[in-house]
């Protein structure tokens, strides 16, 4: 760990930002110039991002400067504030995501939470969900989810997975042209993050005339960047469109809480699971 906060010595330069569990302040060192310190919520998602920063070493990620660990606090490069998600090409979208995803797939450090391990949860819930929940999603869509968490699920390489690589966690930057922020830190299947796409190009495939066609595209385009098998990147995209799917149901989404435009999410989250399920 580095030294304390306290003896990082930089002060803001910039106006300060924040995202839904941290605050980011542009700052200047006065020693090495232009940084930004990244300060968050104590949170069960934030605990090996600095682990997963320092693994990575600027390949595919920022850089990681400094760390202070029990305050929650990072000393980064600072990069451009433009994002991926400002792009509307579906193409380029999946293409950078899947860039990004093959050069953060290293061999994961020690320590880090396994994929693996949080199978157990994903299938209790599942269950219980399709029992407990107002839905119409048909069985073999939801059985096909717990199958992927049963099978690929259970069977995990040992590399470094990023586990949030939304367009808005990939920024434009310099040294890195594309560079992730934000990581949770998993030790698993890279192919976890395959239905990223998907949720980034989200707003647009709403409204999309052959939903399936385009969802297929995406993923396409996405594996073969990220160099993994499509049939595991759609297993697992499938699984995150019903996990969506029922999540929505229970407490809304991040844009939509509640009314109209969760109940056309949470349909357009029913639709997506149907066209990914099968070959």
């Amino acid at each position: 760990m580095a030294e304390p906060t306290e003896h990082w010595e930089c002060v803001p330069d910039g106006e300060a930002g924040h995202g839904g569990v941290g605050l980011v302040v542009p700052v200047r060192r006065r020693s090495a110039g232009d940084a930004v310190l990244k300060v968050s919520f104590p949170h069960p998602g934030n605990v090996h991002e600095p682990d997963a920063l320092a693994a990575w070493g600027g390949r595919g990620a920022v850089l990681l400067h400094e760390r202070d660990d029990p305050r929650f606090a990072m000393l980064l490069e600072r990069v451009r504030t433009s994002t991926l998600a400002a792009v509307e090409e579906h193409d380029q979208v999946a293409s950078v995501a899947g860039r990004v995803c093959r050069r953060l797939a290293v061999p994961a450090p020690p320590g880090l939470p396994r994929l693996q391990e949080q199978t157990g949860a994903w299938d209790d819930q599942l269950r219980r969900d399709s029992m407990d929940l107002a839905h119409t999603l048909p069985q073999q869509v939801v059985d096909a989810a717990v199958a992927t968490v049963r099978e690929p699920g259970h069977r995990q390489p040992d590399l470094l997975v990023h586990g949030d690589l939304h367009a808005r966690n990939i920024l434009r930057a310099d040294r890195e042209p594309w560079p992730a922020v934000d990581p949770q830190g998993y030790a698993g299947d890279p192919a976890y993050d395959g239905g990223v796409p998907l949720r980034s190009s989200a707003p647009a495939l709403l409204d999309a005339d052959d939903l399936r066609t385009a969802a297929h595209r995406i993923l396409d385009v996405f594996s073969e960047a990220a160099g993994l098998d499509r049939e595991r990147v759609r297993r697992w995209a499938q699984l995150h469109a019903v996990q969506a799917a029922f999540s929505g149901r229970r407490r809304g989404f991040r844009i939509a809480r509640s009314g109209p435009r969760r109940d056309r999410l949470t349909a357009f989250a029913d639709h997506l699971a149907e066209v990914l399920t099968g070959r």
